[in-house]
């Protein structure tokens, strides 16, 4: 059974950092691009970040870049997103999926490898 948790969101005050861990069961997580997905109340959801699965290629979305490092732990079958200097504006639900391919144009998810999210909330 294909399973996906993440964990590891919270409340942080401006400026400070967290790690999210996206941990899969049923599936290798380096064989699947892995992407990292948030949606804000009222808003659409975004793709974030992504890294692919055969040479471990990063995507940022442009509003995290420079502030966000995602990292794959192939023994742990975790993929990691940090996030530093975070903002207001990054508050969120954060959701993990394995996706079809990542690309600088988006990351399609594949059905039924969603996780339940975690939740980030960032006080100005």
């Amino acid at each position: 059974e294909v399973q996906v948790v993440e964990s590891g969101g919270g409340l942080v005050q401006a400026g400070g950092s967290l790690t999210l861990s996206c941990a899969a069961s049923g599936f290798a997580v380096d064989d699947f691009a892995i992407g990292w997905f948030r949606q804000a109340p009222g808003k659409e959801r975004d793709g974030v970040s992504c890294i692919s699965a055969n040479n471990g290629d990063t995507y940022y979305m442009d509003s995290v870049k420079g502030r966000a490092t995602i990292s794959r732990d192939n023994a742990k079958n975790t993929v990691y997103l940090q996030m530093n200097s975070l903002k207001p504006e990054d508050t969120a639900t954060y959701y993990c999926a394995a996706v079809y391919y990542c690309s600088d144009y988006g990351y399609p998810p594949r059905p039924d490898y969603w996780g339940q999210g975690t939740q980030v909330t960032v006080s100005s």
